[in-house]
């Protein structure tokens, strides 16, 4: 990882046809969610700094923004990682299609506000 990695939030939100699948499917859809999106650490390099899912009180599809379902905050070493992450929703495999088929992925780019001594400034 370089000296300064890329702040990112992930932030992923879960479409209507997520929610239009028949019951027995909704497994295979999120076993790709795992394939996507685990060992983030071991296949990117990445730091995962915490997660956080609304899915317990956040019921339906989301909006086209904010608020998403599932959000990861993550130190990353360059744009290309942040692009490889994205990717995984154009990439997984799920039954017929690909996962961007039930859900979507946004981010936020920035650096820590906050260092040991305050505000960074």
């Amino acid at each position: 990882m370089s000296a300064s990695p890329i702040r990112v939030l992930f932030c992923i939100g879960i479409s209507q046809s997520f929610f239009d699948l028949p019951v027995d499917r909704i497994p295979e859809v999120f076993a790709a969610f795992k394939t996507a999106f685990g060992k983030l650490e071991e296949r990117f390099g990445i730091t995962v700094l915490g997660t956080l899912d609304d899915d317990r009180v956040q019921v339906g599809q989301s909006s086209a923004g904010w608020p998403f379902t599932s959000y990861i905050m993550a130190d990353v070493p360059d744009l290309d990682t942040v692009v490889k992450v994205c990717d995984q929703l154009r990439t997984t495999p799920v039954g017929d299609g690909l996962l961007w088929r039930y859900a979507r992925i946004d981010t936020r780019i920035g650096r820590p506000v906050f260092t040991e001594d305050g505000v960074d400034g």
